[in-house]
């Protein structure tokens, strides 16, 4: 039994019967719990859902925008947190320039390129895992793998929308 959710309040399941096709087994259109829904018109509920979701994300990000900019105004029309604000500016001048001088030296620069170094390969590795991971579940269609303390770990996917590029 699968379980979806069809709209925020509403999960139904589905039986999937699969068909035999020439010693293939394909699965059959599901359909739904609910009087009959296929996957068609759930994936036509999902997207409207998507894309009343992501509008209201959009909307929220404008009013926190607002928001933002109004409370950032109200700081800085404030004669006494201006001040302290030039003051913590300065103290920040003179820490960065301390945090420069440090690191002119030889074994700090070593350390600081090391950092850089282990950073760019621990990003490199991550990628890579994800990559694997993902080949790894689409092949087997395993969600979980055994760590090597002999852990389960559960493959985990974000997804999020980003503008396509053009």
């Amino acid at each position: 039994m699968i379980y979806r959710m069809v709209d925020d309040e509403t999960k139904v399941s589905t039986q999937v019967e699969p068909e035999v096709v020439e010693g293939e087994v394909v699965e059959q259109v599901e359909s739904v719990g609910d009087g009959g829904t296929t996957d068609a018109d759930m994936v036509m509920k999902l997207e409207g859902m998507i894309k009343n979701n992501n509008s209201q994300i959009a909307k929220i990000s404008a009013d926190l925008t607002e928001a933002r900019e109004m409370l950032k105004d109200a700081f800085e029309n404030d004669t006494t947190y201006r001040e302290h604000a030039d003051a913590a500016k300065e103290a920040n001048k003179v820490k960065a320039a301390t945090k420069a001088q440090i690191l002119k030296q030889p074994q700090v620069a070593q350390i600081a390129t090391n950092v850089k170094v282990l950073t760019s390969e621990l990003k490199e590795l991550k990628e890579a895992l994800s990559d694997y991971l993902g080949e790894y579940n689409r092949l087997s269609g395993i969600t979980e793998i055994e760590g090597d303390d002999g852990e389960l770990l559960q493959i985990v996917y974000v997804a999020k929308l980003v503008k396509k590029p053009r």
